[in-house]
Formats: C-alpha cells, sequence, structure tokens
C-alpha cells in the first residue's frame, strides 16, 4: 500500500513538473495568480498561438491537477488549484534544505582551515606565452583552392533548381 502511494505521489510530482516545464503553461498560470476564473479566451487573448493550441495547453495543466475548468453556459473558466503546487514545494524545500545544511558545513569548514595566501607568481609576457602555445600556421588560400579542385574532381557540382512539376533536363 505504502509503495502504491509512493508510486502516485511521484507520477504526480512528475506531471506537476512537466506542465510547470513549458514557458506557455507557467504564462497561463501566472495569468491565473493575478486574476483567477479566467475565460479560456481571456485566458487565450494576449498569446500568439491558437486558441486550439492553448486548449492543449490547459489540458496539460488540468491532468497535472493545477487548475480547474468550470463551465458555465457556454463559457468555461479557468481557476488555480494549490494541492500540486504545495507538493511540488515540499519537494524543493527538502532540497533546499539539504543544500542549505551541506552549503553551511562547506563554509564552516572553510572559516575553520583558510588557505595559506599564495605567492603571485613572476608575470610572463605575451610573446613568451604565444612562442609556448606555438601552433603550425595554416595556409587558408592553399586550403581553399585544395577544397575547389576537390568539388571539381568528384563530378558534382552545385545543385541546380526546378521550378515545381518540372524535370531537370538531361
Amino acid at each position: 500500500m505504502l509503495n502504491r502511494m509512493v508510486k502516485y505521489e511521484t507520477e504526480a510530482l512528475d506531471r506537476t513538473f512537466a506542465a510547470l516545464s513549458d514557458p506557455t503553461r507557467r504564462a497561463l498560470l501566472a495569468r491565473l495568480g493575478e486574476r483567477d476564473g479566467l475565460s479560456v479566451s481571456e485566458l487565450a487573448a494576449p498569446f500568439a498561438i491558437s486558441l486550439p493550441a492553448i486548449m492543449k495547453h490547459l489540458d496539460v495543466l488540468s491532468d497535472a491537477g493545477l487548475i480547474v475548468r468550470e463551465k458555465t453556459g457556454r463559457t468555461v473558466a479557468c481557476r488555480l488549484t494549490a494541492r500540486p503546487m504545495e507538493q511540488a514545494m515540499n519537494w524543493l524545500n527538502r532540497y533546499a534544505q539539504f543544500w542549505s545544511e551541506s552549503f553551511d558545513r562547506l563554509a564552516a569548514f572553510v572559516e575553520e582551515n583558510p588557505c595559506p595566501p599564495t605567492q603571485p607568481s613572476a608575470p610572463v609576457s605575451a610573446q613568451q606565452n604565444v612562442k609556448s602555445l606555438s601552433v603550425p600556421s595554416l595556409n587558408v588560400q592553399a586550403l581553399s583552392v585544395q577544397a575547389s579542385r576537390s568539388r571539381a574532381a568528384s563530378g558534382r557540382g552545385r545543385k541546380k533548381s526546378t521550378p515545381p512539376g518540372r524535370k531537370p533536363r538531361s
């Protein structure tokens, strides 16, 4: 029984994060956060995508339990639901606490064991750096001529385009 609950919670969490992964869906949730109970057409108004695309996004949000749709007459209004977001925040807070404690331990360690000051190394001139990183010079012009010859030798030149419906002359 416990295993099924964990699996259910994991699946619900996966759906929540999957729904939140898309910027359009996050924007839809933000609009509902500003004004709850918006109709689908009011929600879709600022977006440069079709109404069917907005409906698909709303389906994903609804499947994740992040919104509920209520039909009144011919109007469908959307409202936010808090439960999936609470579960996601609880999950994130557990990891935030873990990382916070880890960083606190790291900070305490660094404060207790400071690194000894290092002596600055002697400055190296730019010319010495260039010499140490010497790379054989490339003759770009020779490479492009060689590439042109190999293209010509292959017998395939540049492909000519033909208008649609016409066959190229042989």
